[in-house]
């Protein structure tokens, strides 16, 4: 399980549009809305990172979406991501893998 948290910048005149269209998007939360600045604080709950990159897609067509960011990103036991990770980087010297992600 993926969970992130992304700060959506909109067109001031249409956040109250953007905060509906997210809401109707599987797996997002919009937690916090300031009209004036035309910011939106989004929870996204994704099953891997591919659908998370999915998910960031479909937030950036949205009418009205002027930048979507990622802030914050949480993720338990992702095969996918553990899978990407290449083997020589555990012989480099001041990188390893931790200890959590390898099998």
């Amino acid at each position: 399980m993926n969970i992130s948290g992304i700060l959506v910048t909109a067109l001031p005149e249409h956040v109250a549009e953007v905060a509906q269209s997210l809401s109707g998007l599987p797996g997002l939360e919009v937690s916090q809305t300031d009209v004036a600045s035309g910011k939106l604080v989004v929870v996204q709950e994704a099953a891997s990172v591919g659908a998370e990159v999915e998910s960031f897609k479909r937030m950036r067509a949205l009418p009205h979406v002027m930048a979507v960011d990622l802030v914050q990103h949480y993720f338990e036991h992702d095969n996918e991501l553990i899978g990407a990770i290449p083997d020589e980087l555990n012989g480099l010297e001041g990188i390893r893998v931790p200890t959590e992600l390898q099998d």
